[in-house]
């Protein structure tokens, strides 16, 4: 009996756990707070390791935050979606009042750790969980617009590394916002591809012109191309301190074009496959393109 209690108790525990992680999205928020530490090398000649390790846990708490208010808003449409529908508010394992309290908590904690930092690297936090969860969240049902506001708190990780290490927001940080903000479309458009049917069963507006065809993957090269320009930019030292050698250039390129490769077979084929392939290059794109920079930084 007693060893059932436990067993039971281990259990329930660790579904707790597990839809501790779905609501936060756990491994989404450790991508973003790697973006934000690779952010924070870049700008940085001596590495303040508390300040990186503050960044690492505010910038996590920050993501967790708006990952669990989104699935609140959300509960009634995760649970007609087969991607969502085993989330944990949808099922009923976990409370609206828990997920909102793990909402708050980490909302304040999180921007707490920021201020600690630096109060622009809050400030910026702070935008990006509202636009986040006030206006991208609410948008969805009501435009593909929607993609556009919410590829702004997307592209701040990157960008609120450098604001950490310097308190400024200048043209590097800018840059770094418009190569994760470019990057955006053909990432989050190639996930709608491949979503569309599930995004239409609750009247998401998730593609360009919300239709599934040539125009929509025109677009995704279109963004593909400039996030292309915008990642190789630097090299032409117009971006600040922010400077890339061309061997980097180069390689960046490369891996830009092998995501734009994919956008025009997709535009041929209009095919999944080629959306997922898309898909798949643009976080190979996302995850190697900041650890280049930092390497090449590093290098020189």
């Amino acid at each position: 009996m007693a060893a059932t209690l436990t067993t039971e108790k281990a259990t329930s525990m660790k579904t707790m756990f597990t839809d501790f992680k779905q609501l936060t999205k756990v491994g989404l928020s450790l991508s973003v707070v790697f973006t934000s530490v690779t952010g924070y090398l870049l700008a940085v000649d001596t590495v303040n390791y508390f300040t990186l390790v503050l960044l690492g846990i505010g910038g996590f708490f920050m993501v967790g935050a708006s990952n669990a208010y989104n699935q609140i808003i959300e509960k009634d449409t995760d649970a007609i979606m087969k991607r969502t529908q085993n989330r944990p508010l949808p099922t009923g394992r976990m409370s609206v009042n828990t997920a909102l309290f793990i909402a708050i908590l980490f909302t304040v904690l999180g921007l707490a750790i920021l201020y600690s930092i630096n109060p622009k690297t809050a400030l910026f936090g702070a935008i990006s969980i509202f636009l986040y969860t006030s206006v991208y969240t609410p948008l969805k049902p009501v435009t593909p617009l929607a993609v556009f506001v919410g590829a702004i708190p997307g592209a701040i990780p990157f960008m609120l590394g450098w604001v950490a290490a310097t308190n400024q927001f200048g043209i590097e940080a800018g840059f770094l916002f418009m190569i994760q903000f470019f990057w955006q479309f053909p990432h989050f458009w190639a996930i709608g591809w491949l979503q569309d049917e599930e995004y239409k069963k609750v009247g998401f507006n998730m593609l360009p012109m919300n239709t599934k065809d040539k125009g929509a993957v025109k677009q995704i090269i279109f963004y593909t191309i400039i996030m292309i320009l915008v990642s190789i930019a630097p090299v032409l030292k117009v971006s600040g301190a922010f400077y890339i050698h061309p061997i980097t250039a180069v390689i960046v390129a490369l891996l830009g074009i092998y995501m734009l490769y994919f956008g025009i077979k997709l535009h041929k084929s209009e095919e999944n496959t080629d959306a997922r392939k898309l898909m798949l290059s643009s976080i190979l794109f996302i995850t190697l393109v900041p650890i280049i920079y930092v390497v090449d930084k590093f290098l020189h």
